[in-house]
């Protein structure tokens, strides 16, 4: 659906695409936003309009964030997105400008009086790589919010209990060999081994838990000697270990940690502060319920279906015919970066030049209408600004370099994020 603004830019309750673009071809409205793409109109305030709840829910994720807005009242998924974080490259780049100072140091031999270490963290304080993942999905909670009508935010903070989904009062032994103990070790397994056999690879078929050492040959039950394999995977291993069965590398993987649930694990409490703050009810879920949830509502296991589903909040009767997930990849605001540098750590540029040039910022989503010269045409993509006026635009099929800054109009402005397509395919109001 696509988001609707009064003329005071107060959320209105979203409307379809056919409503907003009878609104637009009537001149009654305008393009405000393309991604999320969001309308405002002319002729209504919010006094005189009648908005229901919504409700904004998040299924936090190491790599991919789910999100969702809910219509409280009607159950229909309003709009769904799903947020790729860049927490590695942000990783890999701080390695890279750590080995480029360390070689500079190297060469700059000249002694130097060691100076006092007063640097101290803040409390609260996170890896760059894992602050960034709470940043970019507070920017994105905050923008819904100047949206849609969003009273209540719903997000997963602990990973299963289904005990407690069966029996609130459980507690003591009875919590750990109640009747399904052992869910949340399964699904251990299967975000470890990745729902598949970890011998043969075969997925979407019922998997068992194995034993990387059979009991039989002195075998534990812990979880590093666990696995998951299909049926004839089971069968014909018998009692031979792993290795004996040609893999020498599983038992490694075994040990090998969760790398993407320790990074969550580090950030959820952190989200679940900052989101508080927002002075919104916020309700959490533990991802047993949101499996539950997926399951009884029959949805397939995607980050958006996931964040529909998050929280006792979830209606019997979930509306997800239409929805399209809108797929947002963050990409930063560009380096800091004076000038680039070769691999060796020595300057290969000039200074960069001015960010903005003629009122457009390189990455800026753009459309260009030639009218003149060789490369007549209409173009839509993103552009790179030069000072002299002259821009370069990439579009779907590659980029036309040359083009004079007065061929160009906005479409979207740069904001750190790319979406399907980088806008050269067409949107709604184009």
């Amino acid at each position: 659906m696509v988001f609707v603004l009064a003329t005071d830019r107060t959320p209105l309750d979203p409307t379809t695409f056919h409503r907003a673009d009878h609104l637009l071809r009537c001149g009654r409205a305008s393009v405000f936003r393309t991604y999320p793409f969001t309308i405002i109109v002319h002729d209504r305030t919010a006094v005189a309009s009648v908005t229901h709840p919504h409700r904004l829910k998040l299924d936090p994720g190491s790599k991919t964030t789910g999100i969702a807005v809910v219509a409280e009242e009607s159950g229909r998924v309003v709009w769904a997105g799903e947020l790729t974080h860049r927490g590695q490259q942000i990783r890999d780049r701080l390695l890279t400008r750590r080995a480029s100072r360390r070689s500079r140091r190297q060469r700059k031999t000249r002694y130097r009086q060691p100076r006092f270490l007063n640097r101290r963290r803040p409390e609260g304080w996170l890896a760059p790589s894992l602050q960034h993942r709470v940043e970019t999905t507070l920017t994105w909670v905050n923008r819904l919010r100047r949206f849609v009508p969003i009273t209540a935010i719903s997000t997963e903070l602990v990973r299963f209990d289904t005990q407690f989904m069966q029996d609130a009062e459980i507690s003591g032994v009875a919590y750990q060999q109640g009747t399904l103990a052992g869910y949340e070790v399964r699904e251990y397994l299967m975000e470890k081994w990745g729902r598949r056999c970890a011998y043969c690879g075969a997925k979407e078929i019922p998997l068992q838990i194995e034993h990387i050492v059979p009991r039989a040959r002195g075998g534990s039950d812990q979880v590093s000697n666990l696995a998951l394999a299909c049926e004839p995977c089971n069968i014909r291993k018998g009692t031979q270990t792993a290795a004996e069965f040609g893999h020498l590398d599983i038992q490694a993987q075994a040990r090998r940690p969760l790398k993407d649930a320790a990074a969550v694990n580090a950030t959820r409490w952190v989200l679940y502060q900052r989101l508080t703050a927002t002075g919104l009810l916020v309700e959490v879920g533990t991802g047993g319920r949101t499996k539950y949830n997926r399951t009884r509502l029959g949805l397939a296991k995607t980050h958006w279906h996931d964040a529909a589903c998050v929280g006792a909040s979830t209606p019997h009767g979930l509306e997800v015919r239409g929805v399209q997930p809108l797929l947002i990849r963050a990409t930063g605001h560009g380096s800091r970066q004076a000038c680039r540098m070769d691999k060796y750590g020595f300057p290969r540029t000039g200074p960069k030049g001015a960010r903005v040039v003629k009122g457009f910022k390189t990455g800026d989503m753009v459309r260009a209408v030639v009218t003149t010269g060789t490369k007549v045409g209409v173009y839509v993509g993103r552009v790179a600004v030069r000072t002299t006026g002259s821009f370069n635009i990439t579009t779907a099929t590659g980029t036309i370099q040359g083009l004079n800054h007065r061929f160009f109009t906005h479409l979207h402005r740069a904001d750190g994020y790319t979406y399907p397509g980088d806008g050269a395919s067409s949107h709604p109001g184009s």
